[in-house]
């Protein structure tokens, strides 16, 4: 009896083992050279669970803040479980993870420069992501390169860099989750927008209508904006959630009905 019940501890302890190796090659990194930024970035890649058995290209989706998606750990308030929803939902897609430069988070994720807060260097931020880190990903993964294939993905800052980046680069970027977006910090993105002709992307706007004083309003303004250039009015959703608050929450909460839309 006490044989049995030893190897059934030590099953336990062997499952319990393999589950965790296993949750912990969901995602891999790698760094690279970014000359535009003047420093190296550290990249997490999520694969799909058939990646290995599959041989066919998949659609990938481009994500900021990379520390706040795959690992509490590493994360500033908690993580958005990217790579748990992604595998519950069955989708056939590949993240990557760009992870924030600390300090320099302001300055990379913000497209002008603020009189009181500065940055502004979003421009050299998405050139790398577009000249040094897309063409890298497309070699090394089975990846579908098309615009249409290509989204980018945040949250505040992020949401903001992410918006911008489907105006700036409408031939890499066809689709964009904006989450929070933080279009408090310049009024020259409405500016762009209306300077936009059409707008082929498809967009996921998400906010909490108790983040902030302004957020519903600065975030409604955007969209009505973009409503009016947008090129198929089923390209764009619109999402405020009651009672939600400016944090990992509500976006780990939202993530998957976002790209659950954006892969229908």
């Amino acid at each position: 009896m006490k044989l049995i019940f030893s190897l059934l501890i030590l099953f336990g302890i062997l499952v319990f083992i393999s589950q965790n190796v296993w949750s912990q090659k969901r995602y891999s990194t790698f760094e690279i050279e970014a000359p535009q930024l003047k420093t190296t970035k550290k990249i997490w890649v999520y694969l799909p669970k058939d990646y290995a058995k599959q041989t066919r290209n998949y659609p990938v989706i481009y994500m900021h803040d990379a520390q706040n998606l795959f690992d509490a750990k590493t994360s500033y308030a908690g993580e958005w479980n990217v790579d748990e929803t992604l595998d519950s939902l069955k989708m056939n897609v590949i993240v990557i993870g760009i992870e924030h430069g600390n300090e320099k988070r302001l300055e990379e994720l913000t497209p002008y420069k603020h009189e009181k807060h500065g940055g502004g260097n979003a421009d050299a931020y998405l050139d790398f992501i577009v000249n040094s880190l897309k063409p890298h990903i497309d070699k090394a993964y089975r990846t579908k390169t098309k615009a249409k294939h290509t989204t980018i993905f945040g949250s505040s800052l992020g949401g903001l860099v992410s918006y911008y980046a489907v105006l700036k680069y409408p031939e890499v970027f066809g689709k964009a989750g904006v989450f929070s977006p933080s279009f408090w910090y310049t009024e020259d993105i409405y500016t762009l927008t209306e300077k936009t002709e059409k707008i082929n992307a498809k967009l996921y706007f998400l906010c909490g209508d108790s983040e902030s004083e302004d957020m519903v309003s600065d975030f409604t303004k955007m969209t009505t904006l973009v409503e009016k250039r947008i090129c198929k009015k089923s390209n764009l959703k619109q999402v405020i959630i009651k009672d939600g608050k400016h944090n990992e929450k509500l976006w780990r909460e939202s993530f998957g009905d976002a790209v659950s839309w954006m892969f229908e």
